[in-house]
């Protein structure tokens, strides 16, 4: 009988850290609000709004391979198929879904979190691993998850305008004009010194650097949120999160999947990359842009809240997930 090795601390802390990042960000944001608020030492109106989120957007212009893009750029019907349903699909169903749940009387910054959610770019990383350990359509989902990036810097903005309001946000000229400063500009210039071979992501932890720039904006984010006393967001307000978020996940994830096989439509490599990339959302695009939109609105940690819970959800989902579907794809192509 084998046994399996039991993971050492170290080993954990190794695999899970950035997930242990967001906690004690959380924690220390609650233990010392005033050093990472607005206007602190830390001065994140600054550091944050043209510091750490260019160095995101950097890294991930410097890790982008373009080449590996080139390779799935014929298959159009699997890039409209994964687009539509991303930024089309997804929020018009989280949008009758929350209609629906409001008559539940759910926290209404609850159901506006999901909404922004909902609008979420596709992420670069995650979607990307899970569709290669289950052996699906690797540089199709490298593709869609670029592509996603690049149009959720216009359409995700955009989206958020219509479903939450203007009212929410700064004006929309500023916005554009900070998203082409802060985004934009810094993916560009990423993509440049990777064409002039001055510096390879490979030279950097481009990962690494850009998920601790994510923390920094998570701690500053909830600095603010503690000293605003964000106001109707309770211990209940948060289990209900966490269960909404994962129901919704698992809904996408079958809806993707169910939807891409009728017709016999997408092989079963196809299938798999579009069931990853259809149900995970952003959390290193997405939180820099609501850091843009909402910065010092009131609600911000509930609007922000359950994109913060989506990031591990799926994480944790589609590696249970993985060993089954490998399995299936291995059994299907054999038949």
């Amino acid at each position: 009988m084998i046994r399996r090795r039991r993971m050492k601390p170290a080993d954990l802390l190794k695999k899970y850290w950035f997930l242990i990042g967001i906690l004690v960000s959380i924690v220390l944001a609650q233990l010392a609000p005033n050093f990472g608020a607005t206007g602190g030492p830390l001065a994140p109106e600054l550091t944050v709004k043209y510091g750490a989120i260019a160095v995101i957007f950097f890294m991930s212009g410097l890790s982008l391979n373009i080449s590996d893009m080139k390779k799935a750029v014929v298959q159009y019907r699997l890039h409209a198929f994964i687009q539509l349903f991303t930024f089309l699909f997804v929020p018009v169903c989280v949008k009758i879904i929350t209609s629906l749940l409001r008559f539940a009387g759910i926290n209404e910054w609850v159901l506006k979190g999901l909404i922004t959610v909902s609008v979420m770019p596709p992420p670069v990383s995650t979607a990307v691993i899970l569709t290669k350990a289950v052996g699906g359509n690797e540089a199709g989902a490298v593709f869609n998850s670029a592509l996603g990036s690049f149009l959720g810097i216009i359409i995700t903005p955009l989206c958020l305008l219509l479903f939450l309001g203007s009212s929410t946000v700064v004006p929309f000229r500023r916005t554009v004009a900070q998203l082409g400063v802060t985004v934009v500009l810094p993916l560009l210039v990423g993509q440049a010194v990777r064409a002039s071979g001055m510096l390879r992501s490979s030279d950097l932890p481009t990962s690494q650097v850009g998920q601790v720039a994510l923390l920094l904006i998570i701690y500053t984010t909830f600095c603010d949120a503690f000293l605003e006393h964000d106001a109707g967001m309770d211990p209940v307000d948060i289990l209900v999160t966490v269960m909404l978020v994962v129901i919704l996940q698992l809904l996408l994830m079958y809806l993707a999947w169910t939807f891409s096989g009728l017709q016999k439509m997408f092989s079963t490599p196809d299938r798999a990359a579009i069931t990853f990339c259809c149900s995970h959302k952003s959390l290193t695009l997405g939180i820099p842009i609501l850091r843009i939109l909402f910065a010092g609105y009131s609600h911000f940690s509930s609007i922000s809240l359950p994109l913060l819970v989506y990031h591990p959800a799926q994480i944790i989902l589609g590696s249970l997930l993985a060993p089954e579907m490998r399995e299936w794809l291995r059994t299907h192509q054999k038949r």
